[in-house]
């Protein structure tokens, strides 16, 4: 996605996907996993900013239709070969989402995890183009760091402005009716990137019938 403060976002994320291991972690984002109840099988789902593939591959091997988006083809080759390892074919599209053709109703699920690197007018872009790719009844399932995260090392932006409140989810989440916003503490183990003590939030909210 198009970043805030960075000259190059693709450069950017490229030079952190380089590493050979999975920097955010091969297994499912927790709150992802914990939703799958929520997801039906065979739900189109969009993983905004896929990175390695994680949510998206096991989501996939969930028997869901996956799109997974991300603008760094290195996160994306990585994908590819995780995917393989457990024989299922996410679609996984390189491309910048702050760009991305939000077409009308496609998907019964998106997905916004740790999604917190564009500025302000970017980000209200990217919820209204969420909000109106989901269908009738579509789910938008979010997790992030909440501003106490300013004071953590666990991860994310240090950059207070790219921080989720409650007050401000809601205000993004705009029309979608919210089912769940939660800001709590929690212990990632997620790769090398994602470890230890996080101040976080997650949003579950649906698009109208």
């Amino acid at each position: 996605m198009t970043t805030a403060g960075f000259d190059d976002a693709r450069d950017f994320w490229d030079q952190r996907y380089r590493a050979p291991e999975y920097i955010f972690g091969e297994e499912p984002n927790a709150f992802v996993r914990r939703q799958i109840e929520r997801i039906p099988t065979g739900a189109k789902v969009l993983d905004v900013a896929c990175g390695e593939g994680r949510n998206s591959v096991w989501l996939a091997r969930h028997g869901c239709e996956v799109v997974g988006v991300d603008i760094s083809p290195l996160a994306l080759a990585k994908a590819r070969v995780l995917a393989a390892r457990f024989n299922v074919n996410p679609v996984l599209v390189e491309a910048d989402i702050m760009s991305w053709p939000w077409q009308p109703a496609q998907y019964d699920v998106v997905l916004t995890i740790f999604i917190q690197f564009a500025a302000a007018e970017g980000r209200t872009a990217l919820f209204s183009g969420i909000s109106r790719t989901l269908k009738p009844g579509g789910l938008l399932l979010l997790q992030g760091f909440n501003p106490a995260q300013l004071e953590l090392r666990s991860g994310g932006p240090k950059d207070a402005s790219h921080l989720y409140s409650a007050e401000l989810l809601q205000e993004l989440a705009g029309g979608l009716e919210i089912i769940h916003l939660l800001e709590h503490e929690g212990d990632l183990r997620e790769g090398t990137k994602h470890v230890g003590p996080a101040a976080l939030i997650d949003l579950i909210a649906r698009k109208p019938m």
